[in-house]
């Protein structure tokens, strides 16, 4: 992951300067685990395109809230950063960004955050400072506890359940079965990276599943979160009563969960990076992708 991070962000400087410095201090990329999930909130709400006004709204709305949530994760981790070797690397650490600038960047995001749900409907307007709160405070949570890795997940949850209610203006119960399936999914892959840095967490009183529990402890908890998230996604598409295209994305779904908790051991984290990232990219647009599928044919 630090390779690929480090490519980026030389890219990224060379190309769009100061704005790519922007772009990659937030892991634009890592949009890909959230952004899926959420267009599958917006469309299995509407069961239909919602239109590209709704559309613009919610991805605009995902921009600002991964802005501020990933800004404020490195205002209030930068510390921690400059000492963990994996995480030398980020800007503020090595000067390239300011935490004047990283507060700015927080404030961009949430104002895009709230013009983008006040544009949507009441509701979505009215959770939106409540979201806010949460996806920017939720990085304190390992100096507290082990359920940080839960809390990450659940962060990343409000995506789908934001996106249905800013289609549908109301809160449904099938919301929270795609909520509750993203958040085991999101926890689990969160729990596999946090094993890298069981050393570092260990040493400096960080809290985490695999300080807690160990790797090998760690590792089957994913296991078991992962087996749940698949469960959930399944009684959801027989609620929705989704079409044949849905099981077929939801069975590549379950073969790469499996392929991920394979790559990843206790004695072997060298293929976390394809495990977190490459992997769980591949999961929600392949399921994004089969779930318009299912609503169409």
């Amino acid at each position: 992951m630090a390779s690929i991070s480090n490519t980026i962000l030389y890219v990224s400087q060379k190309v769009y300067g100061k704005l790519g410095l922007y772009s990659s201090s937030i892991r634009i990329w890592e949009s890909l685990f959230a952004l899926p999930f959420a267009y599958m909130g917006m469309i299995l709400a509407n069961q239909s395109w919602p239109g590209l006004e709704i559309f613009i709204w919610i991805t605009a709305a995902m921009f600002g809230a991964r802005t501020l949530a990933m800004s404020a994760n490195r205002l209030i981790n930068a510390k921690e950063d400059s000492l963990n070797p994996r995480t030398q690397n980020r800007h503020i650490p090595q000067g390239l960004l300011n935490s004047k600038e990283v507060l700015a960047m927080m404030g961009v995001g949430l104002i895009i955050f709230l013009v983008s749900a006040s544009q949507l409907n009441t509701l979505a307007l009215a959770l939106a400072p409540i979201t806010a709160v949460y996806i920017t405070i939720y990085s304190f949570a390992k100096y507290y506890t082990w359920g940080c890795n839960f809390i990450l997940g659940i962060a990343l949850s409000i995506a789908p359940a934001g996106a249905w209610i800013g289609v549908t203006g109301q809160i449904e119960w099938q919301t929270v079965l795609l909520s509750a399936a993203v958040a085991l999914w999101a926890g689990g892959f969160d729990i596999i990276y946090a094993c890298t840095d069981y050393n570092f967490d260990k040493e400096n009183g960080i809290h985490s599943v695999p300080a807690r529990f160990g790797i090998s402890g760690a590792l089957k908890i994913v296991k078991v979160m992962h087996s749940l998230s698949a469960i959930l996604l399944l009684i959801l598409a027989i609620v929705l009563s989704l079409g044949y295209f849905f099981y077929i994305g939801w069975f590549i779904a379950v073969i790469l969960l499996i392929y991920e908790n394979r790559l990843v051991n206790p004695n072997d984290l060298s293929k976390v990076g394809i495990a977190f990232f490459r992997v769980n990219s591949y999961i929600s647009i392949q399921l994004l992708i089969f779930t318009s599928l299912s609503l169409v044919f």
